[in-house]
């Protein structure tokens, strides 16, 4: 009986850490912290040591990494990219020296310690030069062929003329995303009302796995290089592979990236020294990698099936404080999302006081049976942004009280609802609702929206109060004797806030549909918009052309939601009203090539060789096509690789004609 229960229980942990795998690496939406992970991990290892015949085929210890992604083709790792085993104590760092020294049979060992960056792996094959593919790590076996989104990294040498090159060489590194692009990413999303990454790493997975390279570029993803595989270069150590990769021109992580350590004083030592720097580092860290420095050691060593024995990450732990919930209250958003924030009792954590933390919904509240007055742990942690981890049920006084969303909006009145099936709570009155006015003016106004400078929050915030504005369309009927009494306004300010509304009316089009605030349009989406559409005058006549079925890449929820927008006799007066004052959203210039393309209308499916699909879509639209996302009998051609789904088959009963990746190269 014990034996079955304990069998029970070690199975109930397996599936506990697929289920975190999957929101971690799939979902990028982890539960649970890095720590607590590991914990689970390491309890399944010690019931597998004990029971070997219990380990389970799809198990932890024998897993690597993620899964591979649908959309993306796979490709199988020349050299298996193994993950490494975790510690959190200097303990065990010893224990692994010790052993490193005892298997060797030597009395001293090298050590290249290294920053260990929390983002995603990533395998760069170069061959002659030139990268021939960029794979993530996927199962450690297999991964994603991300070549054409990784070329959208900068810094990332795409072919390298140097007497060091290899003829063929692998380089590895984590794909990240800096810290300050991360929170201003998150204030986007957060204006736009869309669900906020955990933290960079999510952020940073979730980019690279996007299928528009334009969307990728746009996210501003960087990388940093820290490992060299190659059979030709006489490269023995891993602190030479560091110099030889700064050399080749791949981004490193600056002077302090790796020491050589010759004693375990020595790794501490720079362990201590880089947790000291970690927080003014431009990129999240989240403890250090030891590794033999001499790769004839390496190779002596080995791996198990999961890890390399001549390596171990030591963690930091996660920066976490203790606090109280002061009260709980609630956000409301641009798109009239209702986020429910925690006040907290001032608390210094990794090197700044936090009040305020969000606590998302009142699901994850319930989950966490947050309460009012609770004592609470705070966490930053591989987090930029400060959570509740949990609460501390053993300082529960019994005066705590239970949140409840508030039935009416605390800003307008109106009434606030939570439809079936969804986790936001959102206020109704989106129109007129004075919170939710002043963050949609001042997404209007941002840099990549309308871009009106010296128009700030706290500017638009007073015009609200005041009543001298209260749509985007007073903007533009602002005049100077409105301003000159108002606090703060003098003839240089009004004149400078004036030139610039005025500058602001020549607006692309697509800047113009992506300031609106239509939900789930981005910039990405705005831009496909504006490029299928005459002018403005075609969303504003939407009942009349349904062009959003026939543009490539845009969802049925977007299409529903810019449908939604423009049968609303509201919206469609506020874009009149803007027209009218002299606003003037024009077509961006296209190159445009006289091509035996010209009108035709392409739908793409399968994987093309040498092309993403983005990029076919776009060299179709240059040489004057369209591109749709589904097969009808106004399709003029079914451009198709591998892999192509029930599409080809529809393209046969219809009679359109099917295009191969070969014959679409010949006519480019």
């Amino acid at each position: 009986m014990k034996m079955q229960e304990n069998k029970k229980l070690y199975l109930e942990l397996v599936k506990e850490i697929e289920k975190h795998n999957e929101l971690y690496f799939n979902k990028y939406d982890p539960e649970v912290s890095d720590y607590v992970y590991d914990q689970l991990v390491k309890q399944v290892e010690s019931i597998e040591k004990r029971h070997p015949e219990w380990i389970h085929r799809d198990g932890p210890t024998l897993r690597v990494g993620e899964s591979v992604t649908k959309g993306f083709v796979s490709v199988k790792h020349e050299h298996p990219m193994l993950s490494l085993g975790n510690t959190y104590s200097k303990d065990q760092v010893r224990d692994f020296i010790k052993r490193v020294k005892k298997e060797l049979e030597v009395d001293q060992v090298d050590f290249c310690a290294e920053y260990k960056i929390d983002g995603v792996a990533i395998s760069l094959v170069y061959e002659e030069g030139r990268l021939v593919r960029a794979v993530t790590r996927g199962n450690g076996r297999v991964g994603d062929d991300v070549t054409e989104n990784i070329k959208t990294i900068k810094a990332l040498p795409l072919h390298i003329q140097s007497e060091y090159v290899p003829s063929k060489f692998e380089i590895r590194g984590e794909v990240y995303l800096p810290i300050k692009r991360f929170e201003k990413l998150n204030q986007e999303r957060f204006d736009q009302g869309q669900a906020l990454f955990a933290n960079p790493r999510n952020a940073a997975a979730g980019s690279l796995k996007l299928k528009d390279k334009h969307a990728v570029e746009k996210r501003e993803i960087e990388l940093i290089c820290y490992a060299l595989i190659t059979k030709e270069k006489n490269i023995e150590k891993q602190s030479s592979a560091h110099a030889l990769i700064k050399r080749l021109g791949f981004p490193t992580g600056g002077k302090n990236a790796f020491a050589v350590c010759s004693s375990e004083e020595e790794i501490f030592k720079y362990i201590e020294s880089v947790e000291k720097q970690r927080y003014s580092l431009a990129f999240e860290i989240d403890g250090v990698v030891v590794k033999v420095n001499a790769f004839k050691w390496q190779d002596i060593l080995g791996s198990s099936a999961k890890s390399p024995k001549w390596a171990v990450a030591y963690k930091y732990a996660a920066l976490q404080a203790e606090t109280k919930i002061l009260d709980i209250t609630v956000q409301i958003g641009r798109t009239g999302r209702v986020t429910p924030v925690a006040i907290l009792e001032p608390t210094l954590l990794a090197g700044s006081v936090i009040s305020r933390s969000t606590l998302h919904n009142i699901e994850e509240i319930e989950r966490k049976d947050i309460r009012i007055g609770d004592t609470v742990i705070i966490e930053k942690g591989g987090d930029v942004i400060p959570k509740v981890r949990e609460v501390v049920l053993s300082k529960r006084e019994g005066s705590e009280r239970q949140f409840f969303m508030p039935e009416h909006c605390p800003v307008c009145g109106s009434l606030l609802e939570k439809k079936e099936g969804e986790v936001a709570t959102m206020c109704i009155n989106r129109k007129t609702c004075a919170a939710s006015g002043e963050r949609k003016i001042s997404f209007f106004v941002s840099k990549g929206a309308m871009d009106i400078d010296s128009l700030g929050s706290e500017i638009i915030r007073r015009l609200l109060s005041l009543g001298i504005i209260s749509s985007y369309s007073d903007l533009y009927r602002l005049k100077k004797e409105d301003l000159e009494d108002l606090e703060g306004f003098g003839e240089k300010s009004i004149t400078n806030l004036l030139n610039n509304i005025e500058k602001s009316k020549a607006v692309t089009l697509a800047r113009f549909i992506f300031a609106l605030g239509i939900p789930g349009v981005g910039k990405t989406t705005a831009e496909a918009i504006s490029e299928n559409i005459a002018g403005i005058d075609d969303l504003i006549a939407f009942d009349e052309i349904d062009f959003l079925e026939n543009i490539y890449g845009i969802g049925s929820k977007v299409k529903e939601s810019v449908k939604a927008y423009f049968q609303d006799k509201d919206h469609v007066d506020e874009v009149k009203s803007l027209l009218i004052l002299g606003v003037k959203p024009h077509q961006q210039e296209l190159r445009k090539l006289v091509h035996s393309f010209n009108d035709k209308v392409f739908v793409i499916t399968g994987t093309l060789e040498g092309y993403s699909r983005s990029e076919a879509a776009e060299l179709i639209k240059e040489r004057g096509g369209k591109t749709t996302s589904s097969v009808s009998k106004n399709t003029d051609y079914l451009l198709c690789g591998e892999d192509p789904g029930s599409k080809l088959a529809k393209a046969h009963k219809l009679g359109v004609e099917v295009m191969s990746g070969k014959q679409f190269t010949s006519l480019l």
